[in-house]
């Protein structure tokens, strides 16, 4: 199994790193070996161009030479050039020979008829291995420079596959965790509406207390149920409305009051109106998690106190508190400042995400052991 840093991959996570390894490897290997094809080829086109060009040159100062001995009558003196041979051809000899450029034996061959038969010569016979030993140099520095580039790929492949998986590992075990923690969080009203079920069942009689665990239960339920349905990318698109927030608040209060009395957590509120362009729902979630978030982390026999007035809203509570260092990150999905109370780390999200559509300021003070306030500023 691979091992990053002693941490394991699961079967997800090993197919996705191989796949991604698979394809940078194929998709950069593919372009290695193009752009070798086409370094190579341009190379050999201009090594062939430049060997026949010095052949020609090579023939046309020989034929030169031999014009220049006859016209002159002087001695015949040629050049000697270090890996060229040449031969002249008389009259005589020419019909073994073709005119024209061409590869024979492991030689370039050029045969050119420039002397114009000066000195009974026909033709200049030149030629060279040099063409063959500088295509294999240019083979083998080709070979070389891929192979170390191939070498590089392979490293960088790795390398880069290793930072691919870092945030897909960070966020499938955030994943996994928040599974685990949905799964606890239902548990617990589940749990308890079967067992309230079950004694009312047994009871066969109206039994307050009971009907209150039932409600309690169920509204915990809801309010996992709204969290996660908020958080599913496929809503519907509502149109915001003006919305009085006051009715909202009370709302949410009344709706959250059996589950503070069961606690003996008192709520005291001051709610004045104020209204917000925003679709209903949405203002609902965002209280219903400021309270609730308040509620779950605040000690027996404490105040919650809420404030409505133009344009702010307050929640103060005397629960645990959020050390100073955690503040910032209060916010970010699945993350939880304390495993005191449960929860799985969307309720404080879902508050940033609805404040950020509505430009809703958000601010948060905090002590731990003596409480949290959030405080909401927005424009009427």
């Amino acid at each position: 199994m691979f091992v990053e840093r002693g941490i394991s991959l699961n079967d997800l996570e090993k197919h996705s790193f191989y796949s991604f390894l698979a394809l940078y490897f194929g998709s950069s290997l593919l372009f290695v070996l193009l752009s070798s094809f086409w370094y190579y080829s341009a190379q050999k086109n201009s090594l062939e161009s430049e060997t026949y060009y010095k052949l020609a040159h090579l023939a046309d100062t020989i034929s030169g030479s031999v014009i220049n001995a006859q016209m002159k009558g002087t001695a015949l003196l040629l050049p000697h050039e270090k890996g060229f041979e040449y031969k002249l051809i008389s009259s005589e000899e020419k019909s073994a020979y073709k005119e024209g450029y061409f590869e024979e034996d492991g030689y370039k061959v050029l045969v050119s008829s420039a002397t114009q038969e000066h000195l009974n010569v026909e033709y200049v016979v030149v030629k060279t291995k040099l063409y063959y030993q500088q295509l294999q140099d240019l083979i083998n520095k080709v070979l070389l420079k891929a192979g170390i580039v191939f070498v590089l790929i392979i490293f960088i492949s790795f390398l880069l596959a290793k930072l691919f998986m870092k945030p897909v590992h960070k966020r499938i075990e955030q994943i996994e965790s928040f599974i685990q923690d949905v799964s606890h969080e239902l548990n617990t009203p589940i749990t308890a509406l079967k067992m309230s079920a079950s004694r009312a069942i047994k009871k066969e009689k109206y039994d307050k207390k009971i009907l209150t665990n039932i409600s309690i239960s169920t509204k915990q339920l809801e309010t996992i149920y709204n969290s996660l349905t908020y958080l599913n990318f496929t809503q519907n698109k509502e149109l915001p409305t003006k919305v009085n927030l006051a009715m909202v608040v009370e709302r949410v209060v009344k709706y959250y009051e059996e589950l503070s009395s069961a606690k003996e957590i008192r709520i005291v509120t001051d709610i004045q109106d104020s209204e917000l362009l925003i679709i209903e729902s949405r203002a609902e979630l965002l209280f219903s998690n400021l309270l609730s978030n308040a509620i779950k982390y605040s000690m027996p026999e404490t105040t919650i106190t809420i404030s409505l007035k133009q344009g702010l809203f307050i929640i103060k509570d005397e629960g645990v508190g959020i050390a100073e260092e955690k503040l910032n990150a209060i916010f970010k999905l699945y993350e939880r400042d304390s495993n005191i109370a449960g929860g799985f780390g969307v309720g404080l999200n879902i508050v940033k995400q609805i404040c950020d559509t509505y430009k809703i300021a958000i601010a948060v003070n905090s002590e731990l052991g003596k409480g949290s306030e959030f405080r909401l500023s927005f424009s009427q």
